[in-house]
């Protein structure tokens, strides 16, 4: 007999936030943490999740939302598009789409501490370094270099973007107003997320997807260099910014496992597919992953085991077409912004244009973002 229901290997967002989940139903789970033994402390994290409502209302019943300090959590109330040539934008809102907020930008530093205390007062669930215990299922959340789904033999194929997402917090002197402002130019792709840290609305999170040759000239500035290059890409759009953190880097791809499930086991988050994050909804679609796979089992059937194939594969069907549907729109989307040819650019910007005066086809997009 196993010694407990679920083993989730893998203690990020996604693997904690199954736990979680799984825990308010009552089952057993071991939430086992990858992180090798004597790492080094894990330095200040960059990154800034955009959420959508979808995600925030998992994070909601979990009880974890209203842990997030308020500073830490910012709603993006519009966004801002400008393509490469004068004139091509693309805006959105949230009162045109009759929600509270479009996404919520949410510090990952402070979306982790907050999951790790609630998962301190889960009544079923025991969080361990070693290696982990015998289960019945064995969730595999481990992110995009999962070695346990290397040990199984499942291919996930990665296509290499040649690029780097360059992040960094930065103040401007003018208020952000809940704006989300994205630049799509070839061969980059811009981002700043209106954050509240360190200074309430006046601040953002940078995501700067950029060729690695780029990418490497970009982390050897220093800070005053740095701020020209963004002024420069930005056109003083945002105001004057500041950088007010160190510069981070990390590697670009697209990747999907051939196989996402079998007798005990399944794959969720990052494990199962990697996105590129112009759209922001890498998070999102693991996230995604855990309301899906927690639902399926609380309505499998009383004899089914819960490391039965056929209630895995319900999860499976399920998750197939989102992901894959979020990977293809972003794959096109780069490969659309990032040529240089004047055809797709005179293509581009006109379809920004297109879409910008069809509010229908807005709404479809923004719903598409939304509840993925």
């Amino acid at each position: 007999m196993p010694q407990v229901d679920v083993c989730v290997r893998g203690a990020g967002p996604v693997g904690s936030c199954l736990a979680l989940a799984l825990s308010r139903q009552g089952l057993s789970v071991v939430l086992h943490d990858t992180t090798p033994k004597g790492a080094a402390p894990a330095r200040p994290d960059l990154r800034a999740y955009a959420l959508n409502a979808g995600s925030v209302a998992l994070l909601r019943e979990l009880k974890v939302w209203e842990a997030i300090p308020a500073d830490a959590r910012c709603a993006v109330h519009d966004m801002h598009v400008e393509g490469d040539a004068p004139g091509s934008v693309l805006e959105f809102s949230a009162w045109s789409q009759g929600v509270e907020a479009l996404a919520w930008i949410v510090d990952a530093d402070e979306l982790q501490r907050a999951l790790a205390s609630a998962l301190a007062f889960a009544p079923h669930v025991r969080r361990v370094a070693e290696a982990p215990v015998d289960a019945a299922l064995l969730a595999l959340a481990e992110g995009k270099s999962s070695a346990t789904r290397e040990q199984l033999g499942v291919a996930m194929p990665v296509q290499r973007y040649g690029q780097r997402a360059v992040a960094a917090r930065l103040r401007s002197d003018l208020p952000h107003a809940g704006v989300a402002r994205q630049w799509f130019r070839s061969p980059d792709v811009l981002a700043l997320l209106p954050f509240d840290r360190p200074e309430a609305e006046r601040s953002y999170a940078l995501v700067w997807s950029v060729p690695d040759a780029r990418a490497e000239v970009l982390l050897a500035m220093d800070p005053a260099a740095f701020e020209q290059a963004l002024a420069d890409a930005t056109a003083g759009a945002a105001g004057a910014l500041t950088l007010c953190s160190e510069v981070a880097a990390w590697p670009l791809s697209l990747a999907r496992a051939e196989q996402v499930c079998a007798s005990g086991w399944v794959l969720l988050g990052d494990a199962a597919h990697v996105v590129h994050p112009l759209a922001g909804q890498g998070l999102n679609l693991g996230l995604g992953d855990v309301k899906v796979l927690a639902q399926v089992i609380a309505e499998r059937e009383p004899w089914r085991e819960l490391g039965d194939e056929r209630l895995l594969q319900r999860y499976a069907r399920a998750r197939a077409m989102p992901t894959l549907a979020m990977g293809q729109l972003t794959d096109g989307l780069l490969h659309l912004f990032a040529s240089d040819q004047p055809a797709l650019r005179e293509l581009r910007n006109r379809g920004l244009n297109l879409v910008n005066g069809v509010p229908p086809l807005k709404r479809l997009l923004a719903s598409f973002a939304l509840d993925s």
